[in-house]
């Protein structure tokens, strides 16, 4: 009965079968109710409550399912393309929502916009049918072996590669006809289903596949942490541990360990984030603080910020305050700061016991016999020692008596085990080297591998979580603390942050920087954390950025770096003040302003700013003399040119329009040395183009001049880690600094990290390296996407 009344009054089913949707379609389209109010939206703003053909009903569909989030004020341009059928197939829709999407609300020029989606681009079926009997001739050797049996689907697609707006429903009318031309009929054995073969799982997967996903902005209401247990939960098995020479070890919290925990913590969450005090923080470890950090938040608990420093020779107190200072700056706030070697005694009295339970001993094998003794599955020749000799042996160890190099204390694990990181690893080892946050106190340190885990569990933490590429350590992880009978930590891994076009080993960012290929670790071009904000990047971009991505266990992507862009640009969006700067100065005389004249002009720094909020508006002057890019200027017009040439107009953003009267060339009669123009004080001439512009603030005083450095991507190619030479791969125009540009006078107060965006240029900040006397800018990211659409 409900159906039918929805049916008889028109809304929704009758309004998208009225638009050619299918019965079955229309109906599962009202089952969603997010869809189909987007989808009556959609209809009303197109126009078309009385309906319209199925070709232009499957586009809104799509308009109503796919347009993106953060281009909503394009829409009815779009919906305008559609009715008109200037956009007429998928292919020209998904390439339209490429080009809004990477333009967000920001305002474009049309022409642009119909060259990205092929609007009144005409493909003939001839052009067509040329293109299919190229294809057919390139893939002929596999069509004629495979038959009917051939992928279709491939053939199509190196047809559209080629000819991306041609009708796909003429494509797939001529591919079929040329299969039947040089096949014939089809046989009996075309219709036989191939025999399924089991694939062979390859060795190792060098390349990981780009993550090519639309940069929306996903749901507030997804909560990443919900896939984590609450701590009470924590008596089931962790992880199996399998043993060459023994049973299989479940491991596990006994209730009376469990009871005793959550009696310390109160049932809280504890988690930590646990950098090395041996470099920068990169984008990596942004999803690293977002994970630990943010869970802690989300369940109301707390996160440490715990320094590894077990290694005392790679620490420097530099990069312990980076440290501090970046996560403050993320926006987090640490329950406590620790260091793992506050837990040294702790951790030693603990090695002494493991080597008194029998799971440990001191050895003498060289770096290079270990190696070889694992790579064999040999034991060391001193695994068997007595407990009471490594006792001794250690303990001396402790106090100095052996050189360095000459002894290590090893876990007694599994030698024979399938997982190489139960290969008795080195707990300690002797390094004469004073600590810098414990002194001289010792001359032996703990591995990773031994403090990481039993750190975690002095700590009470209820939630350790890590990359994936320690997923094999979970194993020594668990087994350790098992022997040792403490608690045992949830441990999960998710996977790594990779993002396109740049580097975030620590190795190779440390030879772009000592070998000066950047700027130091706060170089703007690299994704350090201090790089990024040096950048003019904002904290809650990134955040937003890796909340978006979520926290999956899938390690066979890498995220694009324009996705990271939409995010900063969302933010800068909303944040920055609008302001005029001219980067390549061209000289305008405005011949018929009297000279000396200077009038102030009201500019917006909002786009939406309303009139009578005096402050959301600044004073341009307007004089005699204005600079214009060298870019908006041309001897030769065109239908599709908007910027200015000899007699024509344009309109100055908030200004006047001014029309071209005259050229002035230099003596080579080719380089321009300025134009000479009028402008039009009463406002009645309508120019289409609209330029951005700064003038002289006084008769014969320059403009505000600046330093402005416009930074892009660092590397050429999205993975430059694959290559041999990825040195080589190093973009040498990532970097281009340009030293006169001229800016309004308002920007003469900006401070250091004060933001803007240039209005048609971009996004940028102010430098550190700005002076009194000098503004320095440093470009944050374009207003679009124009990497992407080039299709580099």
């Amino acid at each position: 009965m409900e159906v039918k009344e929805e049916e008889s009054s028109g809304t929704p089913l009758e309004l998208f079968l009225k638009i050619g949707l299918d019965e079955r379609t229309a109906r599962n389209t009202i089952a969603n109710n997010k869809v189909t109010n987007n989808l009556t939206a959609v209809i009303h703003e197109a126009g078309v409550t009385e309906g319209c053909n199925r070709t232009i009903g499957n586009l809104l569909y799509m308009v109503a399912t796919k347009h993106p989030a953060n281009a909503l004020i394009h829409r009815p341009t779009l919906l305008g393309y559609i009715v008109s059928a200037k956009i007429k197939t998928p292919a020209q829709l998904e390439a339209a929502f490429s080009f809004l999407s990477s333009t967000a609300s920001e305002s474009f020029e049309l022409k642009e916009f119909e060259e990205a989606c092929g609007v009144g681009v005409e493909v003939s079926e001839e052009d067509i049918e040329q293109t299919v009997n190229e294809v057919f001739k390139q893939n002929k050797g596999s069509i004629l072996e495979l038959r009917y049996r051939i992928n279709v689907g491939d053939l199509f697609g190196h047809v559209r590669k080629r000819l991306p707006w041609a009708d796909p429903k003429i494509v797939k009318k001529l591919i079929d006809a040329k299969l039947y031309e040089l096949l014939g009929e089809r046989t009996a054995a075309d219709n036989e289903k191939p025999s399924k073969q089991k694939k062979e799982k390859p060795a190792k997967v060098e390349d990981k596949k780009v993550a090519d996903e639309n940069p929306v902005q996903p749901s507030e209401d997804l909560n990443p942490f919900l896939i984590f247990p609450n701590p009470e939960e924590n008596f089931k098995v962790h992880t199996e541990v399998f043993f060459s020479d023994r049973p299989v070890l479940r491991c596990c919290n006994t209730k009376e360990v469990l009871d005793k925990h959550l009696k310390r913590t109160s049932g809280k969450v504890y988690t930590r984030f646990p950098p090395e005090p041996n470099g920068y923080l990169h984008i990596g470890h942004a999803k690293a603080m977002f994970v630990s950090f943010g869970l802690a938040k989300e369940r109301g608990g707390c996160c440490y910020l715990r320094y590894d420093d077990t290694n005392p020779e790679a620490e420097k107190k530099e990069y312990i305050d980076h440290i501090e200072e970046i996560v403050e700056w993320m926006g987090w706030k640490p329950f406590k700061i620790t260091y793992t070697s506050d837990y040294f005694q702790e951790l030693y009295e603990l090695a002494v016991e493991l080597i008194r339970r029998g799971h440990a001993y001191v050895d003498h094998q060289t770096p290079e016999e270990i190696k070889e003794y694992r790579e064999k599955k040999m034991d060391s020749p001193w695994r068997d020692r007595p407990i009471a000799e490594s006792l001794k042996l250690f303990e001396e160890m402790r106090l100095g008596m052996i050189e360095e190099g000459k002894a290590t204390l090893r876990m007694k694990q599994d030698m024979q085990s399938d997982n190489g990181n139960m290969y008795d690893l080195i707990a300690y080892r002797i390094k004469f080297t004073p600590h810098p946050h414990s002194g001289d106190k010792w001359c032996i340190y703990p591995s990773y591998d031994y403090a990481h885990c039993i750190v975690d569990s002095l700590e009470d933490i209820t939630h350790s979580l890590c990359t994936l590429e320690f997923e094999t350590r979970r194993a020594s992880y668990y087994w350790l603390l098992h022997v040792l009978d403490l608690y045992q930590p949830y441990v999960w891994e998710y996977s790594r942050l990779n993002v396109t076009n740049t580097v975030m080993s620590k190795r190779k960012l440390n030879f772009l920087v000592t070998n000066k290929h950047v700027d130091g670790w706060d170089d703007p071009r690299l994704m350090t954390l201090a790089g990024l904000k040096r950048r003019g990047v904002t904290s809650t971009a990134i955040n937003a950025f890796v909340r978006g991505i979520g926290i999956t266990r899938s390690d066979c992507s890498t995220i694009r770096l324009e996705r990271l862009e939409y995010h900063i640009r969302e933010e800068l969006n909303r944040t920055a003040p609008r302001t005029l700067v001219v980067l390549q100065p061209l000289k305008v005389v405005v011949t018929n302003l009297e000279s000396g004249l200077v009038m102030d002009l009201d500019a917006k720094k909002w786009p939406d700013a309303s009139t009578e909020d005096s402050s959301a508006f600044y004073k341009v002057p307007f004089s005699r003399v204005v600079y214009i890019e060298q870019s908006d200027f041309r001897m030769k017009d065109s239908k599709d040119y908007y910027g200015l040439a000899p007699g024509k107009s344009v309109l100055l953003r908030y200004a006047f329009p001014i029309k071209c009267t005259e050229v002035v060339l230099a003596d080579d009669n080719k380089s321009i040395v300025e134009i000479r123009a009028e402008y039009d004080p009463s406002k009645k001439t309508k120019p289409k183009g609209v330029i951005h512009w700064v003038a002289e603030p006084s008769r014969e005083v320059d403009p505000l001049s600046i330093e402005v450095r416009l930074f892009d991507k660092l590397f050429n190619s999205e993975n430059p880690a694959e290559h041999e030479d990825w040195l080589s791969d190093v973009n040498l125009q990532s970097k281009v600094v340009i030293s006169g540009a001229y800016a309004v006078p308002s920007l003469r107060d900006a401070a250091m990290g004060d933001r803007f965006q240039f209005e048609r240029l971009g996004y940028f900040v102010v430098d550190k390296d700005s002076t009194p006397e000098r503004l320095v800018f440093n470009r944050t990211v374009t207003l679009r996407d124009s990497y992407g659409k080039s299709g580099k």
